[in-house]
């Protein structure tokens, strides 16, 4: 993943749609959308939203405590994909289908391409099987799939999305690596109407009700579910239960005192970082093509680096997988997140729709790294300068500018 976010409030235009029951959304918490945003009411869709996603991480639930070494296929970008990967998309797919039979569409990550080739008869049986006990788990579907079926399912996701019409983006299972060590990952569901997040909900099946730096909290229960819809806040709820608290960001002044969101796998100092690469130069005598190409990720890393010790960062770190970040940063677990890929990568919608929308409702600010909203009305990528900054409203004119002086510094010959 990468990270190109950075939203700046201020009021635009925008075309009303005709008489409908209208919703304002203010300013303070719209970085995914206009600044000013006139709508109806997504209560409907985000009722279904929140029951396809809860059936998908029960689901992804069950394969993670059984999860076989057979369970992991390989793409060709050599990212892992699961039987839950698949089984979470065909679910949600047909849950969506079966609440909306008249207007579907949804960008999601798989396809069932690798699923039809030969030899993987097996797999595909598996899934059908898990989607099938989720369903009738539910009882609010009287129906067995087929594997044809499911496979179906899947490939119901190969919308390209953009600025006409409503679009369900999805990522099954945001944190592939996450859920395959058994850490954290998440369900990431959004509605786009028109080219802007109306609804999102992340299911969050490993994350603690409980802040993540809570030591001392005599609960340890997991399982988090948070959901937004424009203009009606952020809440939080356990997956198995309905009770709902509202969420906020942190509203911490001081980026001395604000923690930064860092991926489990950063957890590495940059001097371990850069012995790794060493070690890989030589034990594989790269070319001086990949070498540059190492270097450039290497730089990337150091320009999160660079923006700590610019604002004096004392506060320590919180580590955590995927889009979960953005549920953590909406309920104050931290106050800075930060995406800066390498350079070519392109940041997918499903990355981000769905944390975007809950970090903004619950009072946050995403943002691009020149200070741009995300626009998620291009089709399946985000156009973004740079990367993706997440913060609350009094440290984002601070982070960015530690972020763009970082970045040309970063800019200087190697």
């Amino acid at each position: 993943m990468s990270i190109n976010w950075l939203r700046v409030v201020f009021p635009s235009i925008i075309k009303l749609p005709p008489p409908l029951p209208l919703r304002y959304s203010s300013p303070s918490s719209c970085s995914c959308f206009s600044s000013v945003v006139v709508a109806m009411s997504y209560d409907k869709e985000l009722t279904a939203a929140k029951k396809a996603a809860s059936l998908a991480a029960r689901l992804c639930q069950k394969v993670q405590k059984s999860l076989l070494q057979s369970d992991v296929q390989s793409k060709n970008d050599r990212s892992p994909v699961t039987v839950a990967d698949y089984g979470s998309q065909a679910l949600v797919s047909f849950v969506l289908q079966q609440e909306f039979p008249a207007e579907f569409s949804l960008v999601a990550e798989e396809d069932s391409k690798d699923l039809r080739k030969d030899g993987a008869q097996e797999l595909v049986d598996r899934i059908t099987k898990l989607v099938n006990d989720s369903l009738a788990s539910d009882e609010s579907y009287s129906v067995t799939l087929s594997t044809e079926d499911v496979l179906k399912a899947i490939d119901s996701g190969k919308s390209e999305g953009g600025s006409q019409g409503r679009h369900w983006v999805l990522d099954p299972i945001d944190g592939t690596k996450g859920f395959l060590r058994g850490g954290q990952y998440a369900i990431a569901l959004a509605l786009l109407d028109r080219g802007k997040v109306v609804l999102g909900v992340l299911a969050c099946p490993n994350l603690p009700l409980t802040p993540i730096n809570d030591q001392h909290s005599p609960n340890n229960e997991v399982g988090c579910l948070f959901f937004a819809e424009v203009g009606g806040g952020s809440y939080m709820q356990p997956l198995d239960s309905s009770s709902t608290v509202k969420v906020q960001v942190s509203g911490v002044e001081n980026p001395e005192e604000a923690s930064f969101f860092e991926s489990y796998e950063a957890a590495h100092s940059m001097h371990d970082l850069s012995s790794l690469i060493a070690q890989v130069l030589l034990s594989l005598s790269l070319s001086i093509y990949i070498y540059i190409y190492v270097c450039m990720y290497f730089h990337a890393c150091n320009v999160t680096l660079r923006c700590k010790q610019k604002l004096g960062v004392k506060a320590p770190p919180v580590r955590i997988d995927s889009q979960v970040k953005y549920g953590a940063l909406s309920r104050g677990d931290g106050a800075i997140y930060m995406r800066l890929p390498h350079k070519g990568y392109r940041e997918k919608i499903w990355d981000h729709a769905a944390g975007c929308i809950v970090v903004t409702e619950a009072g946050g600010v995403v943002m691009d790294a020149a200070g741009n909203p995300l626009d998620f009305s291009k089709g399946k990528f985000l156009d973004l300068d740079t990367g993706i900054i997440v913060t609350n409203q009094k440290l984002m004119p601070i982070l960015i500018k530690a972020v763009r002086e970082s970045l040309e510094e970063k800019a200087s010959p190697l």
